[in-house]
């Protein structure tokens, strides 16, 4: 099955309410079909320095909020929130309320968090990964019962929601789409199994981004990870959208040139920084011709770039969205 294009904005940063606002309009405007924030907490300092992640401004959930009040027709959402931040009923309710007061244009996004030295500046027990999956499926369950009709009912070893209903419910009866993002065997075979898309991200297990995580994103490892959603999706692959960032979007009429600067940063061979997954570096034609043959490769037909690209890329956009 071939999907038509769609592409998101992600932005972590503004200047001002205004100029936040105005990011959102103005991928609406560009035909974007979702803006993303992300789920990050703390600003520059010890904390965050040595995990090479940038600074994220705004909190996601009234930073959604101000997103769909500013638009009309796109999406909007977080790529992706950490279930380890918040109590799983709460959750659930600010999810459900995002959704009404955007009339319907919610994405939901979950993963179970990476940042070790995040979790550690903010007092969170940084679990190990298989305890942290347990825990997003546990929430995942509380969303999804908050969402339907009747008392909610969950306990778990880490959840426990039991004698109410969920208000408000979703605009629509199955609830917003929800994306599962990860990098890792066992999170993208939940992903297979649960979700509607699935986020194919580096493997960040490291705890903070450089080498290791471009190395763990390039084309083998992306092909291997699309087996691993589809051996937990079964016969339900076709109907999973497969979502991936373009963390290195580069529009230019000198791609080697582009590609060998980013591979140093990043201690990398420019020739697998050309056919990474999570590059699009080229010409607008280059670039279209690139996902029109990863599509082909990979069935990926979801593409997140940064706000910083959101102009230079909105040709690609231009071109490509719907087809």
């Amino acid at each position: 099955m071939t999907r038509p294009f769609r592409f998101a904005v992600q932005s972590y940063s503004a200047s001002s309410a205004e100029d936040w606002r105005n990011q959102a309009r103005q991928a609406e405007d560009l035909g974007y079909s979702t803006f993303h924030t992300a789920d990050h907490h703390i600003g520059p300092g010890a904390a965050l320095d040595p995990t090479n992640h940038g600074v994220q401004d705004f909190a996601a959930v009234p930073a959604i909020a101000a997103a769909a009040a500013a638009t009309t027709t796109i999406n909007v959402g977080c790529r992706v929130f950490c279930t380890d931040y918040r109590n799983p009923v709460v959750f659930a309710k600010e999810l459900a309320t995002l959704d009404v007061l955007s009339d319907g244009r919610l994405e939901i996004g979950l993963g179970c968090g990476w940042l070790e030295n995040e979790y550690e500046a903010i007092g969170i027990p940084f679990d190990r990964p298989g305890v942290r999956i347990d825990r997003m499926e546990e929430t995942l369950a509380v969303i999804r019962a908050h969402f339907a009709d009747g008392e909610v009912r969950v306990t778990g070893d880490h959840v426990h929601a039991v004698g109410f209903e969920g208000v408000p419910k979703p605009t629509a009866a199955v609830g917003p789409p929800i994306m599962i993002g990860g990098g890792s065997k066992r999170i993208l075979g939940i992903a297979g199994r649960e979700a509607n898309i699935v986020s194919l991200n580096f493997d960040n297990s490291s705890g903070s981004l450089g080498a290791s995580s471009v190395r763990s994103g390039t084309a083998a490892q992306t092909e291997e990870k699309i087996d691993w959603v589809r051996a937990g999706a079964g016969d339900r692959f076709d109907q999973i959208e497969l979502e991936i960032a373009a963390y290195f979007a580069v529009v230019t009429d000198d791609p080697e040139s582009a590609a060998a600067g980013l591979a140093g940063r990043f201690d990398s061979d420019p020739a697998i920084l050309v056919d990474h997954p999570h590059a699009l570096i080229g010409s607008v034609d280059q670039i279209c011709d690139l996902l029109l043959e990863r599509r082909e490769r990979y069935g990926i037909s979801y593409i997140t770039v940064s706000n910083r690209a959101l102009e230079v890329f909105a040709p690609v956009v231009d071109r490509l969205a719907g087809v």
